[in-house]
């Protein structure tokens, strides 16, 4: 169909930008020099200007510089929210390197491929993961090892050195040239068909590209050099990352950073802190209104909500602007364009239950199933594709799986929906195997390797499963071992000693046998239907 959703488009509202060819550093410094003395970080109290975070940044470059990294070298960061988060990130790209986002709550194994797989030496980690990091260091190219005191102490430990040491071990920067049309910046690691996480290799100009987009699209719903940006959302999360983290910088706003999401904090940040801005995931809105002394908490000053990860619910969307004056847009995007790609528009009409109209220079449409290539008809499903130049390079290390999601210069998404006759799209189903509970990818394949490894399970498959708060929970359907067996606590005990809490099944039903095909592969779609 034709691009009908551009005529949704107010003339204030550009459809194509221009996107320069400038590094993240290089906006960090536009904004240090239009916006120097405003609070760019602020973390429990303590209040970070912009010009200090540009201070802090390039001592932490200098240091890095110092530690023998050189461009292309890949710098892991394990972190919650907090500043030395933000000052790790782009100290790391503008040192050259790329910056690999890793979950804190990771455990051994999971922690160990991604290191390996990226190739990373030298890691930045809140202090308190640095055991798991020493299971399986030597099995890594770690050399560099900084970690992160979240209560001030920092003192240097076995073979890490404490963060604030760690900038003052910096000298004179040493500038490094780099191509943002070209040059990877992030390696966001997702899922993949196969099982493995893949690292989408995110380039200067793809996560430049995305921040313009969402300041031109959502602009009329923000205010430049005075917002107040609420990010309890992970920044290792490709749309923390985007819309929290690097969408404030870039409107000179304040970062008010939380590190994790607790709900009579929030309310009490939002009431004293009064943020207008707050990305974030369903089950943080549900969790908030769900609050018995609402009424006691200060709520007004959210102008808008960029909801994303998962699908918002109807009439929870309702219910939390009622309660709170605020406007919920909810969007769509992948890790491979990041992350945005739709959104409902501030500027135009709002389709609750649709992801909204595309971003500024970016395109889409909906195509058969079987070879991509035919386009459907308004309201019939399809694979959706997208052109823009938020979408990624490509993954790092894997061509076939590059040459199977990009082709033509276009993604194809694996996300099943329908446009409507006004362009507006509707997810009507994720990836097929994709488990999204509380804002958190989960992968089946990631949760059947570990179960396999137990001796009581002979066959198992994941699936997800509606949830009222998570928005879906993971469920194991298991065939035990004859010889062995086994409760659904013990297993669900051995979860959790071996994967992230995130991941860990909620649900665990034995059977007698799984449905398989007539060759023996087992009918995922049907053990989810059945338990849906």
């Amino acid at each position: 169909m034709s691009k009908v959703w551009l005529d949704h488009y107010p003339d204030h509202i550009k459809k194509e930008i221009e996107i320069p060819n400038k590094s993240l550093p290089q906006m960090l410094k536009a904004s240090i020099a239009n916006y120097g003395g405003n609070v760019a970080l602020h973390f429990y109290g303590e209040e970070i200007t912009y010009r200090e975070l540009g201070e802090l940044t390039d001592s932490f470059t200098t240091a890095l510089q110092n530690a023998g990294v050189e461009k292309e070298d890949r710098v892991a960061i394990m972190l919650p929210n907090c500043p030395q988060f933000v000052v790790s990130f782009y100290g790391s790209l503008q040192a050259g390197a790329i910056a690999t986002q890793i979950n804190p709550m990771l455990v051994g194994k999971e922690l160990q491929y991604i290191l390996t797989n990226a190739g990373a030496e030298t890691i930045v980690i809140h202090e308190p993961l640095l055991p798991v990091l020493d299971q399986i260091i030597g099995d890594t190219f770690i050399k560099n090892v900084i970690k992160v005191n979240l209560e001030g102490r920092d003192t240097d430990q076995d073979i890490a050195i404490g963060f604030n040491r760690f900038l003052e071990s910096g000298g004179d920067l040493q500038p490094v040239r780099i191509n943002a049309n070209d040059d990877v910046a992030v390696l966001q690691y997702t899922g993949g068909t196969t099982g493995r996480s893949k690292g989408a290799m995110l380039t200067h100009r793809n996560l430049l590209a995305n921040v313009l987009q969402a300041a031109e699209f959502f602009g009329d719903a923000l205010e430049f050099g005075t917002d107040r940006f609420l990010t309890v959302i992970p920044l290792f999360h490709v749309y923390g990352m985007s819309n929290g983290m690097n969408l404030s910088i870039y409107t000179g706003g304040m970062n008010i950073l939380l590190p994790q999401f607790d709900r009579k904090e929030a309310l009490n940040v939002i009431t004293d802190l009064r943020p207008t801005v707050f990305p974030g995931v369903p089950t943080m809105y549900i969790n908030l209104i769900s609050q018995p002394d609402l009424a006691d908490y200060s709520l007004d000053s959210i102008r808008a909500c960029i909801s994303g990860s998962a699908p918002m619910p109807k009439e929870i969307m309702r219910t939390f602007e009622e309660k709170t004056s605020a406007t919920v847009l909810e969007g769509y995007g992948l890790s491979e364009t990041s992350p945005s790609t739709h959104g409902n528009p501030y500027f135009s009409r709002r389709k609750p239950g649709s992801v909204g109209i595309g971003l500024p220079s970016t395109d889409y449409k909906i195509v058969d199933l079987v070879n991509g290539e035919k386009e459907m008809a308004p309201s019939e499903s399809g694979e959706i594709i997208i052109k823009g130049p938020q979408v990624m390079k490509g993954y790092w290390n894997m061509p076939e799986e590059t040459a199977h999601a990009l082709r033509d210069g276009w993604l194809y998404t694996g996300d099943i929906a329908y446009m409507d006759e006004d362009g507006y799209l509707y997810i009507v189903d994720r990836k097929k195997d994709l488990i999204i509970a509380s804002g958190y990818n989960i992968y089946p394949r990631d949760v059947e390797e570990i179960l396999y490894e137990h001796p009581a399970v002979q066959e198992a498959v994941v699936v997800g499963v509606p949830d009222a708060y998570r928005g879906e929970t993971v469920k194991a359907v298991i065939v035990l071992n004859g010889d062995h067996q086994s409760s659904e606590e013990a297993l669900i005990a051995y979860c959790r000693e071996n994967m992230a809490a995130y991941k860990v099944p909620r649900v665990i039903e034995f059977r007698e046998e799984l449905p398989k095909t007539n060759v023996g592969k087992i009918l995922r779609r049907k053990v989810r239907e059945e338990a849906q």
